[in-house]
């Protein structure tokens, strides 16, 4: 049986990224281009810059991941991309280069929605057992996803506002740390103590879904009410205060889905999953439970990369999934229709 070589395309942000996985599991070359520079005085993401970085980057990066792999077109077995979801504009600059290079080279095209690869950069750690539960944390999504086989994605719990990275973005804003505020937040609650009452939205009983905007607003209001009376608030303590709050909710559902939906893996997905209160903690809660395996991916694997979109695609190229050169971004993709 001859190797199957995936290259992957990931373009739905601010990262510029491409790499090769050989038989689904195996990185032969993984670069990414970061924006995070450019983005940083806007405090946020720019999606007209982004577009533009991505086309200044592409073929750099495209070259730079050939090369690293020591391979041809010639070698590789597919092109995959994501399609969806994330910027309109920056997903079509990846979409329209992975289109040109099936076209160029005749190969098949696979599209790949952009948190299957998330879930799927787990598998470039460990292979993946079945059932299995994925928390997914990133900036745009916080999701619980069942899984009984490769390919079949069941959200079984979502958020109902904020993401949780986007509430430690907006949370970061109000303590004036720079943007990416995740990284900030996260080192500033390891150095603090939880002594501030935030709310944890449980919402109603046996619900996996989430909510993080009431908690997002306690913080602002805390701080806001402090600054009136004059008194000061230190951002170790409300870092680790806000980190604790949904750290809570985010393990404690994870748990009760695990068990009830007797997994044998829980993997942690999304840029938010480089989150060292979260990892510790889901290691801690994993531990009590007898016969679940929990899968943490590198840091470099949990942020966008173009490895778990090849990882991911593989999957989906072995299951007969193609797009023809008509593929279109799509920045509602939705997860569950998108597996059927």
């Amino acid at each position: 049986m001859n190797d199957l070589y995936i290259l992957g395309i990931e373009t739905s942000c601010d990262e510029t990224a491409v790499a090769i996985i050989k038989n689904g599991t195996e990185i032969i070359s993984n670069v990414v281009a970061s924006q995070i520079e450019s983005h940083k005085r806007f405090g946020g993401v720019v999606p007209e810059i982004a577009s533009r970085h991505h086309v200044e980057q592409m073929t750099i990066v495209l070259e730079e991941a050939m090369n690293e792999s020591k391979l041809t077109f010639q070698d590789l077995s597919a092109i995959a991309v994501t399609a969806g979801p994330g910027l309109v504009g920056a997903l079509l600059i990846g979409v329209e280069a992975a289109k040109s290079l099936s076209f160029a080279h005749s190969l098949p095209l696979v599209p790949v929605h952009h948190i299957a690869g998330h879930i799927y950069a787990n598998r470039l750690v460990k292979e993946m057992q079945f059932p299995l539960l994925a928390l997914v944390v990133s900036g745009g999504h916080t999701e619980l996803i069942y899984m009984k086989e490769h390919g079949h994605f069941e959200v079984i719990g979502e958020t109902r506002d904020d993401a949780a990275g986007e509430a430690y973005d907006k949370v970061a804003r109000t303590l004036n740390l720079p943007y990416p505020g995740g990284p900030h937040i996260d080192r500033l609650a390891q150095e603090g103590e939880a002594t501030i009452d935030l709310p944890r939205a449980w919402l109603e009983e046996g619900s996996y879904d989430f909510s993080f905007s009431g908690l997002k607003s306690a913080v602002i209001n805390t701080v806001h009410n402090a600054e009136q009376r004059g008194e000061t608030i230190k951002p170790e303590a409300l870092a680790a205060s806000f980190q604790a709050s949904v750290v809570d909710v985010l393990v404690e559902k994870t748990i009760r889905a695990a068990k009830q939906y007797n997994v044998k893996q829980v993997l942690l997905a999304g840029g938010v999953a480089a989150n060292q209160g979260l990892r510790v903690r889901l290691e801690q809660a994993i531990g009590t439970l007898d016969n679940v395996d929990l899968i943490i991916p590198p840091l470099k694997l949990c942020t966008d990369n173009a490895a778990m979109i090849a990882a991911a695609g593989s999957i989906f190229y072995e299951k007969g999934i193609r797009a023809d050169l008509s593929l279109n971004a799509n920045p509602g993709l939705d997860l569950e229709a998108f597996s059927r």
